[in-house]
């Protein structure tokens, strides 16, 4: 795709364009008779109790492993009951199309007080792309007033790991009208591995676990998820590494006079005017990124992996010195 925006770019491309880590986990070795049958159901079990203790729900009994959290959005969303699904935004748009499949008339509100209308409550904490958070305080007062009427709050914490784990709501999911959203592939590093949970209430996500039926998680996924989410020293190492590389980042683009404005330790977003000139400007220059149709001064980057650095910085540097 890159090559035919960009013909003539030098390559190869460095593709910013995601906000996946780009320090994988080290895979461990896998048996090959884990490639030869079914899943476990075991292991599976053993992996939910590993997501619950990592990510700090009540036990294994309030996750719900899946082949990653894209499958989940509009499961989740049909745990509601249908009728008026309201999305804080700008964020990431999956969620509007898996609420409408659901069968909710969906919108998409930059004012949270909206949510609290709604029967289905769709938060992303910290949000793609600009890394807003939502004080934990105010997220269970909506809570709380949405299942005074019978709604649902689904917490899409996709980009959680890279943040206090005090944030998060997997601690709260007993109230019975909670469904937090955690992806794997992100912080790990390991998107192609397709792994993601939710966490929800005892009967939330057993209804979870009926509708996705047996053998949802690859052998192979069950086996790197449970040796990598035991690993709290590579997390905790990752976590400073990621940080690190952030701030490293900011400065190169500050370099480019490119202004960061937001978002995690896992992607930046820049604000420039136009954004669609900066987008074409780098793209040229062998430097994918994202661009935001709907918000036409943004730009989302990455971060580079270790051998991208210094061809990251010359490339930059040519788009610092040939303005449009």
């Amino acid at each position: 795709m890159a090559r035919c925006l960009f013909f003539g770019a030098p390559q190869p491309f460095i593709d910013l364009s995601t906000g996946i880590n780009p320090f994988p986990y080290p895979l461990p070795p896998i048996p090959a008779g884990v490639f030869a049958r079914l899943p476990d159901a075991e292991a599976q079990t053993r992996l939910a109790g590993i997501a619950a203790r990592t990510y700090g729900a009540p036990s294994a009994a309030h996750v719900t492993p899946a082949p990653g959290t894209q499958i989940l959005l509009a499961l989740v969303a049909a745990l509601a009951p249908t009728g008026q699904a309201a999305i804080l935004g700008p964020t990431y748009s999956e969620h509007a199309r898996a609420a409408a499949l659901a069968g909710h008339q969906v919108t998409e509100t930059a004012d949270i007080e909206q949510l609290h209308r709604a029967d289905l409550a769709v938060i992303t904490n910290p949000n793609n792309p600009d890394g807003r958070m939502i004080a934990k305080d105010r997220l269970l007062a909506l809570a709380q007033d949405l299942k005074n009427r019978g709604g649902l709050l689904v917490m899409d914490e996709a980009f959680m790991d890279v943040c206090p784990p005090e944030a998060s709501l997997a601690g709260e999911i007993d109230r019975g009208n909670i469904v937090v959203l955690r992806s794997f592939g992100k912080f790990f590093g390991l998107a192609g591995l397709r792994l993601g949970f939710a966490l929800a209430a005892p009967h939330l996500a057993a209804a979870l676990n009926a509708s996705l039926g047996p053998w949802a998680v690859s052998g192979p996924a069950l086996a790197v998820g449970e040796r990598a989410l035991a690993d709290s020293a590579w997390m905790d190492a990752t976590r400073n590494r990621l940080a690190d590389a952030a701030q490293k980042l900011d400065r190169l683009l500050a370099e480019a006079n490119i202004e960061v404005v937001g978002g995690t330790s896992l992607f930046r977003l820049a604000q420039v005017n136009p954004a669609a000139d900066t987008f074409q400007r780098l793209g040229h220059a062998g430097i994918v990124v994202r661009v935001f149709r709907e918000q036409p001064t943004w730009l989302r980057f990455g971060l580079p992996s270790d051998q991208d650095w210094s061809c990251l910085r010359s490339r930059l540097g040519t788009v610092r010195s040939n303005p449009p």
